[in-house]
Parts: structure tokens; C-alpha cells; sequence
């Protein structure tokens, strides 16, 4: 039995979460009616970025404690499954309370792609790639991951820009119905080989001597239950719903009255959800454990694009919103040219600086297009 001190010293940024929630649920409307003083508009934000970074770093750290008692590939997928639910979650919070906005989802799962496989791939990459010159991984999980996020990427975020069915880069109920059902099939099938047919596509080549060894502790972390941290991580989830309404009111107070790109709402959706993941990510390819560094981030990738682009289409057509979801000539050349990358990267079973260079230079090119069309 855990005593109550013992909990509350151990889980204190539960304490935090819920105590911004209730404020924000009792004076938030007054306090984001007028953002128009930059002080109070800079104090509220980062108030509301910090705790959902803090609660969403809590989310990954018993994600982490079930993977370890787990073992590979369910940690991982547990991790992904729960930062993809957050995701939704705030998409949906930030649509409806900036009044329509019909891109963000498109724009945010655009981010995801940029930020993990450029952003935080090539920066494992490369720092993976200076502390060990060079890393292994099982090459056909990767290429799993790769088989499914194509074609999901290419279907949702491009080819709605070149359909004549639907006015603009959208899809037509039929297309969209379509693309939900091929989403969710596909997903279901990856899930299958990963859990249940070919679990070892995902473990590290040679290291399951290894991973049993490891199976049962999680660095930096008390080892408990399954169903304590099970039960946690969904508790921490929980208030993450109602904060993500209430940031919403900043992120499109910036976007709208600061006239700042329309993109940009995409992208901090996607950092703010991303971060401890990307984190977890970084640190295991520095610690040599570059293959749960790319179930992390490959899974992250495979997650948005076969759950979220579903979840959404069923939102806007249960609520009557058109859902833009084509990207533009730039936005898509920057896609394709990823996808690409990604699969000469993961074409060979070790990895070295050089890939994780080009890839963080290409992200950097993103977030130049992001401000500079």
C-alpha cells in the first residue's frame, strides 16, 4: 500500500494539473475573454504551455514504467496510442474554439510528420550517431512503418489537393468514408504483425538477451503496478481535454489577431504533444537503444496519420465542418521529399551523422516555409 505522502511527492504535478483545471474551469472565460495586454496574454500562455507539458511529460513517464514491465513492442505502442489520443483531443478543442478552423488538423498532422521525421529523427540520428559513430536497428520494422505511412500520408495530405469531386483541397463523403476505412484497416493490420505475428520486427536485432534483462525497470522511474501506472496515465490524460480548450484561446488569438502564418497553429499543437515523446526518443538513442527510437517516432508518425485523419473526418461530418486536409505545392513537395528520405534512411540496418544531418537540415527548411512562402 502507498502511503499518501509518498504518492503525492511522487505524482505532484498530478496535484498541479488538476488545481490549473479547476481554476480554468471556474474563471477561464473571464480570463481569456480579453488577451488584448500582451502581459497578461504572455502569462496566461505559458501558464496553460507549462502545465500541459508538465502533464503530458507525466503521461510518458508511466507510458515508459508500462513499457519496461511490458517489454517491447506493447510499451511503445501504449506510449504512442496515449500521445495520439492527446492529439485528437486538442485538435478537435482548438477547431471548434477558433470557430472553424478547417486546416489545422491537415496543418498539425503535417507538423507531426516534419518534427519527427526530420526534426527529432535526424537529431537521434546524429547524436546517436557522434556517441556511438554508429547504431542498429531491425530493419523490417522500420520498413513496416514505412509501408503504412506512405500510402496513408500520400492518400490524406496529398491527393486531396489533386480530386475534382469536392470544391478545394477536400475530400467527398465517399473519398473521405474510403480513406477512414482504408486508415483504420491498415492501422489494425500493423498492429497485428506488431503484437501478434512478427513482435520481433521490433525488437532490437541480437538484443533479446538484453531486453530481458532491462524488462522491469525504467531509468529514473519506481516501478509499480501495471494497472497503478495504467491508471495514472489515464487520469493524467484526462484533464488534458479541458486545458486543451482553454489553450486554444491563445493559440488562435496569436494566429488571428497577431496575423501570424496560419500553420503555425499546426505546429505548436504538435510540439506541445510531441515533446516528452521526442525527449524518450533522443534519450534512448543516446543510450544506444536507437531501436526503441525509432518504434517511438516512426509509431508517433504512424499514429497521427491512421487515427487522427479518421477521427477527424468523423468529426467534421457528425458536425457538419468541411475538413481541408490537401496540402499546397510547397507543403507537399517538403512531404514527399521526407517519405523519400526516410526510406533511403531506413534502406540500410545502420545509421551514422550523415542521415541525421540532412534530415535536421530539411526540417529547418520546413520551418522556413512555415514564415517564408
Amino acid at each position: 500500500m502507498i502511503k499518501a505522502s509518498t504518492f503525492l511527492r511522487g505524482e505532484w504535478a498530478l496535484m498541479v494539473n488538476f488545481a490549473t483545471t479547476a481554476l480554468f474551469l471556474l474563471f477561464g472565460a473571464r480570463w481569456l475573454a480579453d488577451l488584448s495586454q500582451p502581459a497578461w496574454f504572455g502569462f496566461v500562455s505559458l501558464w496553460l504551455f507549462l502545465v500541459m507539458i508538465l502533464s503530458a511529460f507525466a503521461v510518458v513517464r508511466h507510458a515508459e514504467a508500462l513499457a519496461a514491465k511490458l517489454g517491447e513492442p506493447f510499451g511503445t505502442l501504449i506510449l504512442t496510442l496515449a500521445v495520439t489520443g492527446i492529439e485528437v483531443m486538442m485538435i478537435a478543442a482548438i477547431m471548434y474554439a477558433g470557430k472553424g478552423n478547417s486546416a489545422l488538423a491537415r496543418d498539425a498532422m503535417m507538423a507531426v510528420v516534419m518534427i519527427v521525421l526530420n526534426g527529432m529523427l535526424g537529431l537521434s540520428l546524429l547524436l546517436g550517431g557522434l556517441r556511438h559513430h554508429e547504431q542498429n536497428y531491425n530493419l523490417q520494422g522500420a520498413n513496416a512503418f514505412l509501408a503504412v505511412i506512405l500510402p496513408l500520408a500520400v492518400l490524406g495530405l496529398v491527393m486531396p489537393s489533386f480530386t475534382v469531386s469536392s470544391p478545394g483541397p477536400t475530400l467527398s463523403p465517399f473519398q473521405a468514408g474510403f480513406l477512414v476505412l482504408m486508415s483504420l484497416v491498415l492501422y489494425g493490420v500493423f498492429l497485428g504483425i506488431q503484437t501478434s505475428r512478427h513482435p520481433d520486427y521490433f525488437v532490437a536485432p541480437k538484443a533479446s538477451g538484453k531486453g530481458k534483462k532491462e524488462q522491469g525497470s525504467a531509468p529514473g522511474h519506481q516501478m509499480r503496478s501495471v494497472p497503478y501506472h495504467a491508471g495514472l496515465l489515464v487520469i493524467y490524460v484526462l484533464p488534458l481535454v479541458i486545458l486543451s480548450k482553454q489553450i486554444a484561446v491563445p493559440i488562435n488569438h496569436t494566429i488571428h489577431v497577431l496575423h501570424a502564418p496560419a500553420a503555425l497553429g499546426g505546429f505548436l499543437v504538435s510540439v506541445l504533444i510531441l515533446s516528452p515523446e521526442s525527449l524518450g526518443a533522443v534519450r534512448a538513442a543516446l543510450a544506444n537503444e536507437l531501436q526503441r527510437s525509432v518504434n517511438i517516432l516512426l509509431g508517433s508518425v504512424l499514429a497521427s496519420i491512421g487515427l487522427t485523419i479518421p477521427a477527424v473526418l468523423v468529426i467534421g461530418y457528425a458536425t457538419g465542418q468541411t475538413i481541408t486536409l490537401g496540402l499546397d505545392a510547397i507543403d507537399s513537395t517538403l512531404l514527399l521529399l521526407t517519405l523519400a528520405l526516410s526510406t533511403l534512411t531506413f534502406a540500410a540496418a545502420r545509421t551514422n551523422v550523415l542521415l541525421g544531418a540532412v534530415h535536421l537540415l530539411l526540417f529547418f527548411a520546413y520551418l522556413m516555409f512555415i514564415f517564408e512562402r
